[in-house]
């Protein structure tokens, strides 16, 4: 279903959309709950007052959409492509990602707070002011990523690519960390990190 429209008021309650494709349509105050899709595609789309409540995608893609003040609660991407989406005023906990391809995406100030992003692939995210304290972040790919006054406390940060990624003002209390990670922090605050001073006093 392609073509510039929008779509008000629907009630698709626990409807299976497969591989339903929607390019550059608007959707106000649909409900998704407990909607299934698997390989669906929506491009430029917004969704605006929405509900995803309880709603499982797998292998689908939202790409270049805008999420305003949809509800996200348990939702689970499997697979999922986000890529330069954009998240505002959404409630995203709890919410279940996993293998996301979630790059450039948009989602300042959002909580994100104690969610399992691990491995997810967050290049160049704009996630200033975010909260993902208690997050999983493992393995994710944060290369690039605006992190500006994140609250990091007490995420998982072990395996993350952090290269390039702005942590400027960024909490990290509690935060664990690899080495890696902890020469990122150590260029981003202009410390050195004598790796060989350490090498020469354990021989």
């Amino acid at each position: 279903m392609a073509g510039a429209q929008t779509i008000t008021g629907e009630d698709w309650y626990g409807e299976d959309l497969g591989a339903v494709r929607h390019v550059g349509v608007t959707f106000v105050d649909v409900d998704l709950t407990e909607v299934r899709t698997s390989g669906a595609v929506f491009e430029a789309c917004v969704f605006r007052a929405c509900r995803f409540n309880a709603s499982t995608h797998v292998h689908s893609a939202f790409v270049g959409c805008t999420f305003d003040g949809v509800n996200f609660f348990d939702a689970t991407f499997e697979g999922c492509k986000m890529t330069g989406s954009e998240f505002r005023r959404c409630t995203t906990r709890p919410m279940k990602v996993s293998d996301g391809v979630w790059q450039g995406i948009t989602a300042r100030g959002a909580d994100l707070g104690r969610l399992d992003l691990s491995d997810s692939d967050l290049r160049d995210a704009d996630l200033s002011m975010a909260s993902l304290a208690g997050s999983d972040l493992r393995g994710a790919h944060l290369e690039g990523a605006l992190l500006r006054g994140a609250d990091l406390t007490g995420t998982d940060l072990r395996g993350a690519q952090l290269g390039g990624a702005d942590l400027t003002g960024a909490r990290l209390r509690d935060a664990r960390i690899d080495l890696a990670g902890a020469l990122v922090l150590a260029e981003q605050t202009g410390a050195v990190v004598d790796l060989e001073s350490d090498a020469h006093h354990l021989s």
